[in-house]
């Protein structure tokens, strides 16, 4: 039989019950896995957990927000030979969860899981460190992660959108910053930038179109917007078309990108919704694509380039 470990975080989303649990690994059992399940306890508690399993385990599944996969995902990158990761989600925004596939209903979405396929896909690093879908800084980024749980308990993603509205009306700052594409130099003050390899970022679908997960690129953007008038004109343009057609925002598609902030010591990432303090003034951002996940079929037509099942 097949080796399965189950992590659930049980702080995240909105309205969680264990009580689902005895079903899930029942399914499991039914599709050839041996499940145990094990609890997260603490921010960073998932990253030990995976980096520590057993190498016959054939699938990790994480239960839980972006968050959650991203502290899988890290866990994975400090083993010497990785493990095949899945997450269902059940967190707030759940961006990963909905460009997979997944609905709201857990038992449905494991269903969906089992029915599933392994894909090699593309994992962005920052300095080494992974990320799965989403790292950037400056205006509106750190409304994720300095959104409390408790909050964002009671509120759900309007927890979120109250912090946004809070953000709006500071002053918005612009940095001094210099970075290399494709051997291309650029510079300017910007309000924010961000990486992503999605479709679907901060409860938005569609912000970018046409994204693939093989295709060992992902996407850039930078925004020089500061003014409040700006900001808001923005929101209506991205009601209306992709990022890529907004005033203001530069955007890039590659494989590396060289970052320097001139004008601070110390920036705060936020990284797949969670914070991340980086030191140095220099930021390079790689694809790793030895990274397998098994994911439903639902969207694989439209997020991989392969279609075929990886092997």
């Amino acid at each position: 039989m097949k080796k399965c470990v189950v992590i659930y975080n049980p702080h995240s989303g909105k309205k969680n019950k264990k009580d689902f649990m005895d079903q899930f690994v029942q399914i499991l059992s039914s599709n050839g896995y041996e499940s145990r399940v094990v609890l997260s306890k603490y921010r960073g508690h998932i990253v030990d957990i995976v980096s520590n399993l057993e190498e016959d385990i054939s699938l990790v599944i994480s239960l839980g927000g972006d968050g959650t996969f991203n502290e899988s995902m890290r866990g994975n990158f400090k083993r010497k030979k990785r493990l095949v990761l899945a997450h269902i989600p059940v967190g707030t925004t759940n961006d990963v969860g909905k460009m997979f596939g997944y609905g709201k209903n857990i038992i449905k979405n494991l269903e969906l899981l089992m029915n599933g396929v392994v894909k090699n896909i593309d994992i962005c690093t920052i300095n080494g460190e992974p990320f799965v879908y989403v790292a950037g800084f400056g205006k509106f980024m750190n409304i994720p992660y300095e959104t409390s749980r408790k909050s964002k308990k009671k509120l759900g993603y309007f927890a979120y959108l109250l912090n946004g509205a809070r953000d709006l009306v500071r002053f918005t700052k612009l940095h001094d910053i210099s970075y290399i594409i494709d051997d291309e130099k650029y510079k300017g003050l910007y309000s924010f930038m961000f990486v992503a390899n999605a479709t679907r970022i901060a409860g938005i679908n569609n912000v970018f179109h046409d994204v693939k997960l093989d295709d060992n690129q992902f996407e850039v953007v930078f925004c020089n917007i500061s003014k409040r008038k700006d900001i808001l004109r923005t929101l209506y343009y991205l009601r209306k078309t992709d990022i890529t057609h907004v005033p203001g925002f530069y955007f890039h598609k590659t494989d590396n990108l060289k970052i320097r902030v001139s004008d601070e010591r110390k920036v705060s990432w936020c990284i797949d919704g969670e914070r991340l303090d980086i030191d140095s003034l220099e930021v390079e951002i790689k694809v790793d694509r030895n990274v397998q996940i098994m994911i439903p079929k639902t969207n694989i037509d439209k997020l991989f380039i392969n279609n075929e099942k990886e092997t």
